[in-house]
């Protein structure tokens, strides 16, 4: 019986692969052994080697900072998605250090400030500067030298041509509703006119629309002069007070059975003669509801013409308005005997519901919030407070945006140079807060007046509960007054601006402050009183000079009569027509 063969394992020595280190060749077997694995590292595979060849004799002893070392570098080598780990590393070292270190001792203690504008300062500079207010007697006569602007070689005078000729037959009825307060009705009226004069329609007088905010409910003919309206236009456009019976039957006596064209805001004449006049030919009778803004700003001459004839000619208030309107001017004059009848009129918006719109803060207290917040719901349900909607009043102010406090007016003026001795006329609705808001203006101005202060209660009962009443008389008193002062814009203003120049040979004797520049002033309490007066006194310099300002393609006529509504007269004609 045989003698079993031994399994012999074959050593691969130091090095890897097939060849041996040396020696004599050992006997083979007839299985073969399994193959060395692979080294991670080459580098190892490589160390390994060397260190097979060579004897450790021949290398240096290490120290144990090299051994150390050399062990670090062979983990990371052999391990190199230690590398993702070490951002991780680094905030732990650096959470672990700052939880050792005060914050107080490395961040500086730094003072927040409230955004620029939404700190109510004008109180604070009024206390600064009143005393300093108060020793100035150096303004002069100021009202006597407020408008230092004249009219180089002309000025203007009114010069609106009318017709003679007969009218040709007309096209058929126009009925228009006016909407909004006095002077959007104005507009419509106005442009009414031009449009019935183009087209060659007869003008039924418009019917002012019941608006649920001036809860007004007045006719046209409460307010204006309806026979001087009629007669001023009977050569230009027919004016009836009613349309006849027979056109009525047509439509049932019923003017929502008429055809109402809903005309575009800001259209153009060409689209009233493209559009309008074949319908009102067709049809003998159109309404155009509603009807403010419905013409174009630019227009030809001839359309211009006709709105100026109704502004500034056929447009008069009715006999008790006037009546009492003139009485008014008559003892806001005599107040002011002491500057030879002249006068200020202020146009003061600062109602609870136009403080609450701007979302402006003036005092900033809690109660001022809570009327405001509930202003803005009543108004304006969820306008404010809808998601998204991000309010910065610091922003709003320094924008100019901000209605001026009557606190804010008074100092303007005394900057301007009008001292205590200055009769003002407040044309506003009812003031917030009037009973703390007042009391700075009136101590700068002892003789404000007003309606109430002016008239006894039983002279404004016929006008009190009719809110376009009220603002006819007030209309009137700031039209005649030396000087007009606007703080927030609106029609009001934009129509008196355009009369007065109408009525002062070209010139609105206004007074339209920059409100971004005085949001600057106010907003520093440090500021001094003859500082504060230059400023006032360049603002003034430039309300004069724009005074005179004609009209461009992109304004008003209400506004700008220069030239569609005046035209120029030389000095020389000026100085003859005016010797005895």
């Amino acid at each position: 019986m045989s003698q079993k063969q031994p399994y012999i394992r074959i050593s691969s020595g130091g090095g890897g692969g097939g060849g041996g280190g040396g020696g004599s060749s050992s006997p083979t077997t007839t299985t073969p052994s399994p193959p060395t694995s692979p080294l991670r590292s080459p580098r190892r595979r490589l160390s390994g080697a060397r260190s097979g060849r060579f004897s450790s004799a021949s290398q240096q002893p290490r120290s144990a900072l090299h051994r150390l070392a050399w062990a670090a570098l062979s983990l990371v080598l052999r391990r190199q998605g230690i590398f993702l780990f070490a951002p991780l590393l680094y905030i732990a070292g650096m959470l672990f250090y700052m939880g050792t270190v005060s914050i107080d001792s490395v961040v500086p203690n730094v003072m927040s400030r409230p955004p620029k504008g939404s700190v109510y300062r004008s109180p604070e500079v009024y206390r600064r500067l009143r005393p300093e207010m108060d020793a100035d007697n150096s303004s002069g006569d100021a009202l006597a030298n407020v408008w230092k602007r004249t009219n180089k070689g002309a000025e203007w005078r009114p010069c609106i041509n009318t017709t003679t000729v007969g009218l040709p037959d007309s096209n058929g009825y126009l009925y228009v509703e006016a909407n909004g307060g006095l002077n959007q009705q104005r507009t419509s009226i106005c442009n009414a006119v031009a449009v019935a004069g183009y087209l060659n329609a007869t003008l039924v007088i418009p019917n002012f629309h019941f608006h649920s905010v001036w809860r007004d409910p007045s006719k046209f003919n409460n307010i204006y002069d309806e026979e001087h309206f009629i007669s001023t236009l009977k050569t230009e456009v027919r004016v009836v007070n009613s349309l006849p019976g027979y056109i009525m039957d047509r439509f049932g006596h019923n003017m929502s059975n008429v055809f109402n064209f809903r005309v575009k805001a800001w259209s153009s004449i060409k689209y009233y003669k493209d559009d309008v006049l074949p319908k009102l030919v067709e049809e003998r009778l159109i309404r155009i509801a509603p009807f403010a803004n419905r013409l174009s700003i630019d227009a030809p001459p001839a359309i211009q013409r006709l709105r100026c004839l109704a502004n500034y000619e056929a447009l008069r208030f009715s006999d008790p308005i006037a009546t009492f309107a003139e009485s008014l001017v008559t003892r806001m004059k005599k107040h002011s005997k002491h500057n030879n009848g002249r006068y200020i009129a202020v146009h003061l918006r600062f109602e609870e519901d136009m403080v609450a719109f701007s979302c402006c803060i003036y005092d900033g207290g809690e109660q001022e919030k809570h009327e405001m917040n509930a202003a803005r719901e009543r108004g304006w349900r969820g306008k404010f407070t809808r998601a998204g909607r991000i309010i910065r009043p610091g922003a709003i102010r320094m924008n100019g945006k901000c209605p001026l406090s009557p606190l804010e007016v008074g100092l303007m003026l005394r900057g301007m140079g009008f001292d205590n001795n200055t009769s003002i006329y407040l044309a506003s609705g009812k003031i917030y807060n009037a009973e703390t808001n007042m009391v700075p203006l009136l101590e700068m101005f002892p003789l404000l007046q007003t309606k109430e202060t002016l008239a006894a209660p039983e002279e404004l009962a016929p006008f009190k509960n009719f809110s376009s009443r009220m603002a006819a008389i007030d209309y009137t008193v700031c039209l005649y007054s030396e000087v007009f002062v606007t703080t927030q814009g609106g029609n009001f203003p934009h129509f008196l601006i355009g009369h007065r120049r109408y009525l002062n040979g070209g010139h609105s004797k206004t007074i339209k402050p920059d409100k971004r520049k005085l949001a600057l002033l106010f907003d520093n309490p440090n500021i001094g009183w003859k500082d504060f007066k230059r400023h006032m006194a360049s603002m003034r310099a430039q309300s004069d000079a724009k005074g005179i300002e004609i009209r461009r393609p992109t304004d008003s006529a209400y506004t700008y009569p220069c030239p569609d509504c005046m035209c120029r007269t030389e000095k020389s004609e000026v100085h003859r027509s005016k010797a005895p």
